[in-house]
């Protein structure tokens, strides 16, 4: 029990009352039943100042969030949309949340409830606290019984996992998202914040404000030779690009490059290495993992910007920034200028 100057809560309460039933039999009696009323309404704060939260209302309960994490409670439920078309509601924001993807998770720190991850996937590695949480495996496989042991309120995943059924199955609630423009992005965060009761202005509009804004800087950061540049961009080994209507494809399009791929091939298709020949860009952007050690496709020895060493080969690090649709893009963005303004011919 909790102790105040060596004297037990519970005594400090009942002196507290002896006093007011003292004062209340010294004065008149018509006054009296609107002073034992206010002592009445008084009684539960002394209890919780000497007693705690948990003796004021019968058990233990939960400590409050921090100020970073804490939103307001919803009117009534929560209902959203995820990119299965599936209406989802929740009776309350959830509280404990397993994200099995690396954009998600960004995301939801970005909103600043980093503080509801209970575990995360494998590649998910960014802000730095989630590389402690428990890792529940890759993002389109993930170990289930992994998912299951965090006891989750919500699971955030891609719409192409395969674990959705089986989440589901096992009555976890699914939410899957997956963003591959800058308006999917918007509207992901827009999402997510409904779903974690995270004011709007205080959330996803604050984030994309930044994201924005970051990448109208970078554009405006280019010298006039990196304007028109024609750019291959290689998301992953295959060749795997970015095409002109996905998000990176976006960017490059507001950094005033001229992308390779065009929108006809989708967000991001699977080319014939003869086609990025053919092409003959001005630049290439690719990504450390994906060009494993720089092994050249068949014909690439004829590309020019290869031959001009017109090649920029992202580190991990940069290329995770580069290649997820979320929070960091401004980031991405400045990673692509800066490629443009070193490489441009």
């Amino acid at each position: 029990m909790a102790t105040v100057n060596g004297t037990s809560g519970a005594a400090r309460v009942l002196s507290m009352l002896r006093r007011a039933c003292a004062r209340l039999l010294r004065i008149p009696p018509s006054r009296t039943a609107g002073r034992w009323a206010a002592a009445a309404a008084a009684l539960p704060a002394a209890v919780f100042l000497a007693t705690g939260p948990a003796a004021a209302q019968g058990a233990a309960s939960p400590a409050a969030p921090s100020a970073s994490t804490a939103s307001p409670a919803p009117a009534g439920p929560i209902t959203i949309v995820d990119a299965r078309g599936r209406r989802l509601t929740f009776a309350r924001p959830p509280q404990r949340i397993v994200s099995l993807l690396p954009s998600l998770t960004e995301s939801v720190c970005a909103l600043q409830q980093c503080a509801r991850l209970v575990g995360v996937d494998r590649y998910s590695n960014w802000p730095d606290a989630v590389r402690r949480l428990p890792q529940m495996g890759g993002g389109i496989d993930p170990n289930i019984e992994a998912v299951v042991a965090q006891r989750p309120d919500v699971v955030l995943l891609a719409a192409s996992s395969r674990a959705s059924d089986r989440l589901e199955a096992l009555g976890i609630p699914v939410v899957a998202l997956e963003p591959k423009t800058h308006a999917g992005v918007r509207d992901v965060l827009g999402t997510l914040g409904t779903l974690l009761a995270v004011p709007p202005e205080q959330g996803a509009e604050r984030v994309w404000r930044e994201i924005d804004a970051g990448v109208q800087a970078a554009a405006q950061s280019l010298p006039p030779k990196a304007r028109g540049v024609r750019v291959y961009f290689e998301v992953s080994r295959g060749p795997y690009a970015a095409g002109t209507a996905s998000f990176i494809g976006e960017t490059l399009a507001r950094l005033g490059a001229r992308n390779v791929v065009p929108p006809e091939l989708g967000p991001f298709p699977r080319l014939n290495p003869e086609f990025v020949v053919r092409a003959q860009p001005d630049v290439l952007m690719v990504g450390n993992s994906s060009m494993q050690s720089l092994v050249p496709y068949p014909g690439w020895e004829s590309l020019r910007a290869v031959r001009d060493q017109r090649v920029c080969v992202f580190s991990p690090a940069d290329a995770d920034v580069a290649v997820r649709p979320g929070p960091r893009m401004a980031d991405a963005a400045r990673i692509m200028a800066r490629c443009l303004a070193d490489k441009a011919p």
